[in-house]
């Protein structure tokens, strides 16, 4: 636990902690209570409302149940109840081929309003592309991007967020860590497979952010329960813990594209870059794991040519001063980042997105004062999902929808079992856990998909975790790569949402024609 605790700052600042950390709550102000004694257990619940949305060329007609389902302990006593927002495509004869998909984002602390009410659910909230968005009434709107074309969806609040919480004789320790999560997850899953008799149907997992942490260890942990998944999809993925740990100069060389590519957005690379972001994307993915990577390994033993060439490069593909790299010992921090690179202007970029600017108290500061893509949107987000709960849903509860619970990443259990080797790691390295999953189920297939311009969860950095999972080449081709003109929310982007509903559509009908087909290719 020593070890847990001198790298929560670390965590706190470069782990996924969610948009709305700050705005969470906003239409509650009671404040959080404890669920640490015994609670009385409530009855399971579902409300069930009825809509319709045109996606694509089709009217889709669905039933919402927005409800509850009971953990329980080995003892088949109540430990836990956990919300779900679920949306089934009406008129289904055989529900043995239509998808399901479990969807839900990270934080640790988070609920699931941001896959719900950002892009994948049929409504959303209607909010301002890279810039601010003005206070309340916010419009919800029809989402003709919507996965529900392609998959009946069950949005899941994790246990502390929303309206999941602790009953009986449950505590926040049995689910506040990464493998005690996996845990209710799983068992979540199982239970509304049989309350609703989805055992045949295909299944997938969607993850946004630490939800993506999850899905990788799920995924195989539910394989070793006798349920597999058909498709994993990673959106704004982290997947190694460890690569935040001092001492290891990894993250710049993996941060250093998503640099180039925010300089590039904001008109800040010196000479003529030219328009084409993935080919310029490429040469500064070859430098940073080249010249780069030999430069930093090289420490305090690095000759002054060498350092003045890498930092020149370093200017060339980020827009920083010369200066400024060199002061920095070429080593450049995503909060450094982010004040730096619109200095002239005043002005600082978001962590999620850093397309959203913002301006900051003082223009010498070496860090923010806030994050814009976090407070430009995450009041839309809060304010849009508890009127949607009320008015829409027609679901009501005295206790307040928590947003964002800060309490459970405080408090959260970072150590990773590793799949067959019987011993923890202190931080969660989950690409393994994908890649057993693999090994195991030759059918399993997985989209990666990420945004160019998230400094939260910096897309090189995942296709690295992914490019060494240990594959044979028969099953590298089951794990793609889509990318996309955004951030970590890649639906805040109306053009990026219909690319990335296009690349799922695509997924999903692929996946399902392999499988049909038995191709084990």
């Amino acid at each position: 636990m020593k070890l847990q605790r001198k790298v929560l700052p670390l965590l706190l600042a470069a782990s996924l902690l969610p948009m709305g950390a700050h705005a969470a709550d906003a239409a509650h102000a009671e404040p959080a209570k404890t669920e640490t004694a015994a609670t009385a257990v409530p009855q399971q619940r579902e409300v069930v409302t009825h809509g319709s949305v045109r996606i694509g060329n089709q009217d889709v007609r669905y039933t919402a149940t927005a409800g509850t389902i009971i953990l329980r302990d080995d003892k088949n006593a109540p430990v836990a109840t956990m919300f779900y927002v679920a949306y089934t495509k009406d008129g289904v004869r055989n529900e043995a081929k239509r998808p399901i998909t479990f969807l839900y984002n990270g934080g640790p602390g988070s609920s699931s309003i941001w896959l719900h009410m950002g892009g994948l659910g049929p409504m959303k909230v209607a909010l301002n592309n890279a810039g601010a968005t003005p206070p309340a009434p916010y419009a919800i709107v029809p989402n003709h991007d919507s996965l529900l074309d392609d998959s009946d969806l069950v949005f899941i609040d994790a246990v502390g967020t929303g309206y999941s919480h602790v009953v009986g004789k449950g505590t926040d320790k049995m689910f506040w860590g990464v493998d005690q999560d996996v845990k209710s997850f799983s068992q979540f899953i199982q239970r509304y497979l049989t309350q609703f008799n989805r055992w045949n149907s295909p299944k997938f997992l969607l993850g946004e952010s630490y939800g993506t942490t999850r899905s990788a260890a799920l995924v195989e942990y539910l394989q070793d329960q006798g349920v597999s998944m058909n498709g994993v999809v990673l959106q704004s993925s982290i997947l190694n813990y460890g690569l935040l740990m001092p001492g290891s100069d990894a993250k710049y060389e993996l941060y250093l594209p998503t640099y180039t590519a925010l300089a590039w957005y904001h008109h800040k690379l010196p000479g003529n870059p030219g328009t084409d972001l993935p080919a310029l994307l490429a040469k500064v993915q070859t430098f940073a794991l080249g010249e780069y990577a030999h430069a930093l390994a090289q420490g305090e033993n690095l000759s002054s040519s060498e350092r003045d060439a890498v930092a020149a490069k370093l200017h060339e593909y980020t827009g920083l001063p010369l200066e400024y790299i060199k002061r920095a010992n070429l080593r450049i921090e995503a909060s450094n980042f982010r004040k730096e690179l619109m200095l002239p202007e005043r002005e600082s970029i978001g962590r999620y997105d850093g397309r959203y600017a913002g301006l900051d108290i003082n223009a010498i500061g070496s860090t923010p004062d806030f994050d814009p893509s976090d407070q430009f949107v995450s009041p839309g987000f809060t304010t849009a999902f508890n009127w949607y709960l009320t008015n829409v849903l027609k679901y009501h509860s005295e206790r307040p929808y928590k947003v964002m619970n800060d309490k459970v990443i405080g408090e959260w259990d970072w150590h990773h079992a590793v799949p067959g080797s019987g011993w923890k790691l202190p931080l969660p390295y989950v690409a393994g856990d994908l890649g057993a999953a693999l090994r195991k189920n030759p059918y399993l297939r997985v989209m990666s998909a990420n945004g160019y311009f998230d400094l939260a969860t910096p897309f090189f950095a995942t296709e690295y975790d992914l490019d060494h999972m240990m594959l044979e080449p028969q099953l590298r081709s089951h794990v793609e790569f889509t990318f996309y003109d955004s951030g970590h929310m890649i639906y805040l982007n109306p053009q990026a949402l219909a690319a990335y509903h296009a690349d799922l559509n695509r997924f999903y009908r692929s996946t399902l024609a392999v499988d049909a087909a038995g191709d084990k290719q």
